[in-house]
């Protein structure tokens, strides 16, 4: 499918009202999507809610193939993320897409009137299903599918679904750098901080013998710009060598710190991984911070294949820990803000000590961020 992309005029920050059940199933085709965007059983929740616009969602990174920048028509995330409940509980909490058609836009002033409002009323039948769009029914029947033989179910939301929702962004496209300020996505001084790393970044890797050197200018002298160290070095343990594992039992609500990046560096193996579970260059500038837990995790959605993964070893995830994508090839910038999942190895508990319970053995489970 080819889509001529249509700009959105709402900035972040701008006040929108999200439309009825009737009116939004009357944009969706008969697979519930528009313009190949799900429209997911989970954003019925948010019918005649007014919220602010977080991020304008003109580009993401398409984490199911290679990952890789892709651009997005008439679409902005609001502070809204998924539950997982109707999809097998998964517990990734994705940031959901809007397209500018689910929308209405509203005064600035319209603060005073944040409140759910009661969404549009439902057919006799208890399911709204306007002439020419989707019954409600249908959008929950494509949240999977189920093989003959009975096998376990494949998944399908925005995060599975974003090659076929979205187009080709190269990474150079510097219209796409201007969008994301113009919109108020990113500040002057972040787009300037970006720019200045990956020309960095790129000499480190241009072998003529001054890698070495600028990783140790870099890693000595960040604190001067309030910054982090280099985000892009390897774990220590060989491949395939089994890496440690830790449990501390994480609850909700519970403070932790996020040990040095040096330390976590002792925990993966050369391809970044503990356990399976990749450690990112966007987790290292929350090294060395207190924050809270939000939730366990122990099972999410494959975006490649839609198959629920069961983890052997949960992970965390921390409020306010986000990818912002200051590091990331190819998608500088994405405002998608997927969570960031912590082993709890990288984790020291700050309150009391807890008894720790012994680690699970090996597994290989892999995250896309």
């Amino acid at each position: 499918m080819t889509l001529k992309y249509k700009k959105t005029t709402l900035r972040v920050g701008d006040w929108v009202e999200v439309r009825s059940r009737a009116e939004i199933l009357r944009t969706l085709d008969q697979n519930g999507r528009l313009d190949g965007m799900p429209f997911m059983p989970e954003m019925f929740a948010f019918c005649g809610r007014r919220l602010r616009v977080y991020k304008r969602a003109h580009k993401t990174c398409d984490t199911v193939f290679p990952v890789r920048g892709r651009r997005v028509q008439q679409a902005v995330h609001l502070d809204t993320r998924c539950d997982g409940s109707a999809h097998g509980g998964c517990q990734a909490g994705c940031l959901i897409f809007w397209k500018e058609a689910w929308l209405k836009p509203v005064g600035k002033n319209s603060f005073q009137d944040a409140t759910p409002r009661r969404a549009a009323s439902l057919d006799g039948n208890g399911v709204a299903a306007p002439s020419g769009g989707c019954s409600e029914f249908s959008v929950w029947d494509r949240t999977r599918t189920v093989l003959a033989d009975g096998g376990e179910p494949s998944y399908v939301c925005q995060a599975t679904q974003l090659p076929y929702a979205t187009m080709d962004l190269a990474w150079w496209d510097i219209r796409q750098y201007v969008e994301d300020y113009s919109s108020g996505n990113v500040g002057l001084w972040s787009l300037v901080c970006g720019g200045i790393y990956f020309l960095y970044y790129w000499l480190t890797r241009a072998g003529i013998g001054v890698g070495r050197p600028m990783r140790w200018f870099y890693d000595t002298f960040y604190p001067l710009w309030a910054g982090a160290p280099f985000p892009r070095r390897r774990g220590v343990i060989p491949y395939g060598e089994r890496t440690p594992g830790r449990s501390l039992n994480l609850q909700p609500g519970e403070l932790v710190r996020i040990k040095p990046y040096k330390e976590i560096l002792s925990t993966l193996d050369t391809s970044n991984r503990n356990r399976g579970l990749y450690f990112d260059a966007e987790e290292v500038p929350y090294c060395g911070g207190t924050y809270r837990v939000q939730k366990r995790v122990t099972k999410i959605i494959n975006e490649r294949t839609g198959k629920m993964l069961e983890m052997k070893t949960p992970s965390v995830i921390l409020d306010s820990v986000i990818c912002k994508s200051r590091y990331s090839e190819c998608r500088l910038f994405c405002p998608r803000s997927i969570y960031a999942l912590w082993r709890e190895i990288w984790l020291d508990r700050v309150g009391p000590d807890l008894a720790e319970t012994p680690a699970p053995a090996e597994e290989q489970v892999s995250t896309s961020h």
